[in-house]
């Protein structure tokens, strides 16, 4: 017999191969949940793992991949921050995460632990099936699926799925004529999930709090862990170790696309609003928030130059709550511009909201 047929045929040790595997976290969540956040924390205080990051864009530019660029440590280095923007993660599988897959886990010296940021549209379980796929299965394992939820957005009724408060909102609304999916999103998000992140907490009260628990909770599998964070703080043992293994339990993942071959983003657009420097950013959070109100934006989220401030000022918002911060300093081969992906539901007059924006960051 040769040496290749004897391999072939030889017993696989179980143990041996899943000790060989690299574990890999997907990270989903819906729009401005705070996904972004909880992985920078996660490159700040890898615990001395060599992690990977691969992060799915919705927009045109790799806001998130910038954002992840700029959290200041050795860990976080360029070549280990890769950015799929060609589509949905979930749409684009065989084209563009099974090859960047293949390419990470075949580097001289592959990463220790992969970390996967699906855009707030994906649908998590087409992806965890490409880990059943031969040229990722042997070499990396779906050490779990964590949930990111904006525990305020919640509460308020944005993205969840309570049946009762959609419909009669449905029927007050005498011009809508199509279903949102946004609700079905989040349950799809939910229904894979190993353990869910109630992030945002500080901005409710207990009572708030407990009743987004409870729906949350009734949404979830058997044994899925449900935990609260403050801006995606949370200890990395809590986040990475789990050994699920999802990709060979998907059976236990209910969806609504299980007979679909696809799904398609068409309720949503996104658009990108360039300007130059800003010379004042003092009450710029108080300017943003009632235009982003106005013209119901999902999400804001970019880089902004201030003019005379060496760092890069990073800017997010969930509809109209608007949050700040510097984070590194901008580097002499950058070109100091401000970039922000505009997201919200088809129809958006890209000119109008744009033209607010400007106005209100002049």
């Amino acid at each position: 017999m040769s040496d290749a047929a004897t391999a072939e045929a030889r017993p696989i040790d179980p143990i041996r191969a899943v000790a060989a595997k690299i574990p890999t976290t997907v990270i989903t969540g819906f729009l401005g949940s705070g996904k972004t956040t909880l992985i920078r924390g996660l490159l700040q205080n890898p615990e001395g793992r060599r992690l990977a990051v691969i992060v799915n864009e919705f927009g045109d530019i790799g806001v998130d991949g910038e954002i992840l660029r700029g959290c200041g440590v050795a860990s976080c280095a360029d070549e280990d921050i890769i950015e799929l923007a060609n589509g949905c993660i979930c749409c684009t599988v065989a084209d563009d995460f099974l090859p960047t897959m293949t390419r990470l886990i075949e580097r001289p010296e592959p990463p220790e632990h992969i970390l996967i940021e699906t855009s707030g549209l994906a649908l998590p379980k087409p992806l965890l099936k490409a880990f059943t796929w031969p040229q990722v299965r042997t070499r990396a394992t779906v050490d779990g699926v964590i949930t990111v939820i904006d525990a305020a957005a919640v509460a308020a009724g944005r993205f969840a799925p309570d049946e009762a408060a959609l419909a009669a909102a449905r029927l007050a609304d005498p011009t809508l004529d199509h279903e949102t999916p946004l609700e079905e999103l989040f349950e799809e998000q939910l229904g894979s999930a190993d353990l869910v992140i109630l992030n945002k907490v500080d901005l409710l009260s207990a009572a708030e709090l407990a009743r987004v628990e409870d729906q949350v909770r009734a949404m979830l599998r058997p044994g899925v862990g449900l935990l609260r964070a403050l801006h995606g703080r949370l200890d990395p043992a809590v986040l990475l170790g789990l050994g699920v293994g999802a990709e060979d339990d998907l059976a236990s993942r209910p969806s609504h696309h299980e007979t679909e071959a696809d799904h398609d983003h068409d309720d949503f657009d996104s658009f990108v609003v360039s300007l130059g420097e800003l010379t004042r950013i003092e009450g710029l959070v108080d300017r943003l928030a009632p235009a982003l109100q106005r013209h119901d934006v999902l999400r804001l989220k970019g880089v902004v130059a201030v003019a005379g401030r060496p760092a890069r000022l990073i800017v997010q918002a969930v509809g109209p709550r608007v949050e700040t911060y510097f984070d590194r300093a901008w580097r002499p081969d950058e070109a100091r511009v401000s970039r922000l992906v505009v997201i919200g539901q088809r129809g958006l007059d890209h000119a109008e909201v744009g033209a607010d924006l400007r106005s209100a960051l002049a």
